[in-house]
């Protein structure tokens, strides 16, 4: 018999006994910051249920890891401790289990409608790096500035690229996003352009959230890196492509980046997306010992962006694409980021770049799909090359299991003046 909450979870939601992903959260009315797991329509304080005495497995009896004002503590025990807290609130939540179910008191401290909280960020965010690891994105992009002859250097299918991020802009779903200033390319024999950014743009991402992390000097095996990973995030990695473009050269993104960068709030773990594990693309050419893995593999996430336009009630759908494109798999991104020494630490946030899909309904920025705006984007008849300030951005993925999703939510953005 399929698991089944006492909690009714409508079939449709991202949310489901077989998910159970992790976040921090704030009741409205009182409280501070503490861990949640979502579970349908509401949260699940397991401060409350550690409270309680219920993490009475060997692992999580004596731990304080669920009375933190974050999930860093949590994460970083590593999966024997994932698993034993997974085992727990799958049979506190279960139909056929009275413990939680039939205690009111329990159940009224416990339970939070996810629309009486306030969602934070789930971690304590210590360094992010931001990989560019889907080749049609690579493809596509070096075809614009390139063009076609050769547009992915050669590197690309040797290593995962990656440059290092800003951490402290990174932020939670539903924080406005102010359009940057910066400067841009000259025209003509003028001097650079200065103002605020003219071509700004979204990235469909997924992002890492490192468990363990490991000592400075000693690498992780890409076959142990799984280990390392406590689960996934959806992640819009917005950019400045007007600003971008002009600085990039010699060192990489800069400005054009690390104005802001947004993140779901629900952290679904690799044991929920299990059994959604699907073949990673084939590489050639093979790859050097420390990244060949002995099973390589993706997810089969379905991933989708809409678009808010600025005073319209509706959005329109923009992209439809798929985590199980990704060229270099989020292991041998972990491994690669650790073979040279560099430490990990728990929280740390690891960007997929953009996951683009062989389809044109599958590009996951509007410089592939507007063609650095060389054609428009039509919109319920309005039409956008690049965002303008009032639109909202929306990104969500899932994983279609047998009469339930497992899901990631939504991670959405709104594009605000500059304030200068």
């Amino acid at each position: 018999m399929a698991l089944k909450s006492f909690i009714d979870v409508h079939p449709d939601s991202h949310f489901p006994i077989q998910n159970l992903p992790y976040g921090v959260f704030k009741p409205h009315h009182r409280g501070e910051a503490r861990p949640g797991v979502a579970i349908g329509d509401f949260v699940l304080d397991l401060s409350a249920i550690a409270n309680a005495g219920l993490f009475d497995g060997p692992i999580l009896k004596n731990s304080d890891c669920f009375l933190q004002p974050s999930l860093n503590k949590f994460v970083g025990m590593g999966r024997p401790a994932w698993k034993e807290a997974r085992a727990t609130i799958q049979r506190l939540l279960s139909s056929d289990e009275p413990t939680l179910r039939d205690n009111d008191s329990l159940r009224e401290k416990a339970l939070f409608p996810m629309n009486k909280v306030e969602m934070l960020l789930p971690t304590v965010i210590g360094d992010y790096t931001d990989f560019f690891c889907s080749m049609h994105h690579a493809k596509n992009c070096g075809t614009i500035f390139l063009g076609p002859k050769n547009p992915i250097p050669l590197n690309w299918f040797h290593l995962p690229i990656a440059y290092h991020g800003r951490a402290s802009s990174i932020v939670i779903s539903g924080t406005d996003i102010i359009r940057p200033r910066g400067q841009g390319h000259p025209i003509g024999n003028s001097p650079p352009y200065f103002g605020p950014s003219q071509k700004l743009d979204f990235e469909l991402e997924m992002a890492v959230v490192v468990g363990p992390g490991n000592q400075l000097g000693k690498p992780v095996d890409v076959n142990e890196a799984a280990d390392h990973i406590f689960g996934l995030v959806l992640m819009n990695d917005w950019s400045a492509r007007d600003i971008q473009a002009w600085e990039y050269v010699p060192l990489g993104p800069f400005l054009g980046k690390s104005f802001g960068t947004t993140i779901s709030p629900w952290i679904v773990t690799l044991d929920a997306l299990e059994p959604f594990a699907c073949d990673a693309p084939k590489q050639e050419p093979h790859p050097l010992p420390y990244l060949a893995e002995k099973k390589s593999k993706n997810y089969d996430i379905s991933l989708e962006v809409w678009i808010k336009p600025a005073g319209q009630e509706h959005s329109s759908i923009v992209t439809k694409s798929n985590f199980k494109h990704l060229y270099w798999t989020v292991t041998q991104q972990l491994a690669h980021h650790t073979i040279n020494g560099c430490n990990l630490r728990p929280g740390d946030i690891l960007g997929t770049g953009t996951i683009s899909g062989p389809a044109p309904e599958s590009l996951g920025c509007l410089l592939e799909l507007t063609w650095n705006g060389q054609k428009a984007l039509s919109l319920n008849g309005l039409t956008r090359k690049f965002l303008e300030d009032g639109d909202e951005v929306i990104l969500t993925g899932y994983c279609k299991g047998n009469g339930y999703n497992v899901g990631f939510g939504t991670c959405s953005g709104k594009i605000v003046p500059t304030s200068l």
